[in-house]
Parts: C-alpha cells; sequence; structure tokens
C-alpha cells in the first residue's frame, strides 16, 4: 500500500476495482474517481486546478477511502467517504477529506460541519463534497454553513455530472501517453453513466415552483425572504450549471457560465441579486460563452409570459450604412435556419424604438424590420428563439425538460450560424499617387544699402 499519512489510523488506497459492500455506494463511486485521479495524470490536473491546486511534473496525488483517524476528538463515530494527499513538490502538501452523496441524496450542513472539525483537528485544510447537486464553480457549495464553522477550512464542490462531463472533455480534446490512461478514463466515464450508479443531471425544479408561479400571475407580492423566491432561484442556479454542462458534452468544447466577479467570490451576493431581479423582473436569466461563437449565449424564463427565450447578439456592419442592407447581412446568415419561434430585433441609434419581427415575415419583407425614420440605420440584432410553455412553464419537470430542448435547438440553429461582424482589411491602391512638386521661382536677391560714411 502507498505510504498512508501519520493521522491515518486506518484507510484503504484507492482503487479502480474496490471491494465494498452493495450499500457502500457513495465508498465504491469515491474509491473509482480517486483511483482514476491517481492513474490518469491529465485528469488528476483537470480537476485539482479547480481546487486551487498547482501540479507540475513532481506532483503526486494519493487517494483513500474508508479513513478512520488517529485524533477524531468529539468525532469518533465520523468516518469521511475519502481523502486525497496532494504533493506538489518542494515539500508543498495539501489534504483534502472528501464526502459524497450518491442519487438523490443531498449534502447535509449537520454533516459537514463534523467534517469541517474534523479536518481542523488532523490540520487538514480542506473538504471536498461531491453530489448530484450543482452548483456554479467549484468554490461554491449547496450548503449554507456560518464562517465561524469553515474557519482554516477551504469548502469545495463537485457535481457527479461536472467529474464525468471533464473526463468526455478531456477524451475528446487530450492526446494521452499512454493507451491504459484512456482506457481507464473512458471505463470511469462508462462506470458513472451506467443507470444503476443513479449520476444524474438536474431533472426538476424545486416544489415550490408551481406556487411562484401562481403568484406570478396573480399579480401578488413577492418577498425575497419567502421560501418560494429563494429556493426556486437556488434551483435556477442549479439547472444553469446543468445546462453549462449539457452545451459541453454535446459540443466537446467546455462551455462557461458567465458571472460577475462579485457572484463567483460570493454566492449568497448572487442568490440575493438573483432573487431581487426575479421581483423586480419576473423573470430568471443566465448567460454562457460558448468557445469561437459570435457573442453568449443569453437565456431567459420569464414567468409573467411563461416562456423561454434564448438569445445572441451581433453589432450591426459598419461599413454598410443602409438600413437594408444592415438587415439583409443578418438574413443571409439565417438563410437555413428553421424559422419557427425565431425573432430578430433591431436596435437603433438615439431613442428610436427596438423593431422585432419573425424571420419567417422577413423573408416575405425584409423592410418589416426598418424603423419610421429611413435615415437611420440599426446599430445590432438580437436574434431570439422564443417557446410559449403556458401552462407547461409551472410544471417543475416540464419546465427543465423544455428548457434543455430549447438551449441547444437554438444553438444548432443560429448559434452555429452566425458570424459576428469584422471590417474588412484596407485594400491597397494600385499605383502609388504621385506627389505634385512646385518650385517656386527664385526670389532676386535684393540690394545690400551702401554703407554709410563715417
Amino acid at each position: 500500500m502507498a505510504d498512508r499519512p501519520t493521522f491515518l489510523e486506518s484507510g484503504e488506497q484507492a482503487r479502480l476495482i474496490p471491494v465494498a459492500a452493495d450499500s457502500s455506494r457513495e465508498t465504491r463511486a469515491v474509491s473509482i474517481l480517486l483511483a482514476a485521479m491517481m492513474s490518469v495524470p491529465p485528469f488528476a490536473l483537470t480537476m485539482l486546478q479547480q481546487l486551487g491546486q498547482r501540479v507540475g511534473t513532481r506532483s503526486s496525488l494519493l487517494g483513500f477511502t474508508e479513513v478512520v483517524f488517529t485524533r477524531n476528538g468529539d468525532q469518533a463515530k465520523t468516518r469521511p467517504d475519502g481523502l486525497l494527499v496532494f504533493d506538489g513538490g518542494r515539500g508543498r502538501q495539501w489534504n483534502c477529506l472528501v464526502e459524497a452523496k450518491i442519487g438523490r441524496a443531498e449534502i447535509e450542513p449537520e454533516q459537514i460541519t463534523k467534517y469541517a472539525n474534523l479536518a481542523r483537528t488532523n490540520g487538514i485544510t480542506a473538504l471536498l463534497t461531491i453530489s448530484n447537486q450543482f452548483v456554479a464553480t467549484p468554490t461554491h457549495s449547496p450548503v449554507r454553513l456560518p464562517k465561524s464553522v469553515l474557519k482554516g477550512v477551504e469548502l469545495f464542490h463537485w457535481s457527479w455530472m461536472s467529474i464525468v462531463t471533464n473526463a468526455m472533455l478531456l477524451l475528446n480534446e487530450h492526446k494521452f501517453e499512454r493507451p491504459e490512461q484512456r482506457f481507464i478514463l473512458n471505463e470511469m466515464v462508462r462506470y458513472f453513466s451506467h443507470p444503476t450508479v443513479t449520476v444524474s443531471s438536474f431533472d426538476r425544479m424545486n416544489p415550490e415552483w408551481k406556487e411562484l408561479n401562481a403568484k406570478v400571475q396573480s399579480g401578488a407580492r413577492l418577498s425575497r425572504s419567502s421560501p418560494e423566491v429563494e429556493r426556486s432561484v437556488a434551483a435556477w442556479h442549479q439547472e444553469s450549471r446543468d445546462l453549462c454542462l449539457l452545451m459541453s458534452r454535446r459540443l466537446n468544447r467546455t462551455v462557461r457560465q458567465r458571472l460577475s466577479k462579485s457572484h463567483v467570490n460570493d454566492q449568497v451576493t448572487r442568490l440575493k441579486d438573483d432573487s431581487d431581479s426575479l421581483i423586480a423582473r419576473h423573470a430568471l436569466s443566465c448567460a454562457f460563452d460558448v468557445p469561437d461563437a459570435a457573442s453568449p449565449l443569453q437565456v431567459v424564463a420569464d414567468l409573467q409570459r411563461r416562456c423561454v427565450s434564448v438569445s445572441m447578439v451581433l453589432s450591426a456592419p459598419r461599413d454598410k450604412q443602409r438600413a437594408s442592407s444592415r438587415i439583409n447581412w443578418v438574413l443571409r446568415q439565417l438563410a437555413k435556419t428553421d424559422p419557427a419561434g425565431i425573432h430578430v430585433r433591431a436596435s437603433w441609434p438615439g431613442r428610436a424604438p427596438d423593431t422585432q419581427a419573425t424571420l419567417a415575415d422577413l423573408r416575405e419583407d425584409a423592410s418589416l424590420l426598418e424603423g419610421e425614420n429611413k435615415s437611420l440605420a440599426p446599430t445590432q440584432f438580437e436574434v431570439l428563439l422564443i417557446r410559449d410553455l403556458a401552462g407547461k412553464f409551472s410544471g417543475s419537470r416540464t419546465f427543465v425538460e423544455l428548457l434543455e430542448e430549447a438551449v441547444p435547438h437554438f444553438y444548432e440553429q443560429v448559434g452555429e450560424r452566425v458570424r459576428g461582424y469584422v471590417a474588412p482589411p484596407p485594400k491597397l491602391r494600385r499605383a502609388e499617387p504621385e506627389v505634385e512638386t512646385q518650385i517656386e521661382p527664385e526670389a532676386p536677391i535684393a540690394a545690400l544699402p551702401e554703407p554709410a560714411d563715417p
């Protein structure tokens, strides 16, 4: 067995084929994950970087399961699912407890409090939770704990689906030095993708989702502190992350969610801000950066209108002066797009109002997008897919299903086809212009005055 840390009384090295009881599903899953990280350095690099660790050529990683600590303090019966021991080289060592949940089991605040105390007692500075719950970044957590509980211990979280997605992207993008590394990682993905392991995507909104929709439709006043607002926003955050992972898997490229710095640093601030936005606008929104796409992907769930919209914004070409030329520029890019549900909105300079028309109508008459002032030209276009979900909007399952169908559909029909405006490069003149030189006639030299008599 690999060298076991001195603060461990007992613990099994993580193995790809663990020997564990049928009831120990979490232990089996953690063992396979940690063993894959130990065996496939590129995978370990990808995952550990998310936890703020720098991985170099001299780095090493060990994983243990069923760990029992020599110093348990008042946590004698507390036994986390795993332990990561990372040696970054030059005496830099980082240890991290691992606690996992499988299926619909969720991370519990009381349990995390005990593990944080156990970590501090043994000089461990990090705690990683893994479950089917989704968070925007690994530094966020699905549970809210007082800062005093986590003093001296960093709390991280991975969803099982984020682990699978990162592995799939690596399998598609990376060239492994040794074939067995690809085989091991592929087998790990195959294991976690099997239905019996119950690794799942986010598939339903919170139970209060229907009540929230009913209040919005009736015009009732919403409160930030009400359960239906706070829990619906938290569920939307999970769904946003799941959408990000879904698009990453569909595109075989890493899609990132757009978050402000304050929201990345503090998930409580994000929850409050998005709750305020929901109360003011009766809508939930998120945005994604797709590699090499013309613009970010904007997603809005409008509770008032009971519709979902997905859109991209394109700056109008500045080298075209007429409104019709700019409108035709965007319509040509959508020539092969399925027009069902697709709208185009044009923004105009000054106080001129936006104009909007369906793609189907614009194909018949592009002038429908022109404004009243014919001397103006649009400054930007927004291409939207609008899906009216009607009564299905308030269904906790149907809402997620239809949203996760709409976003990839929009990207396939619009995102893959449109390109942002790029100014054409300047052209050389056929010949250098001749510089006219005019020679001034020499002025006559004035006669010098006669010297005065002394």
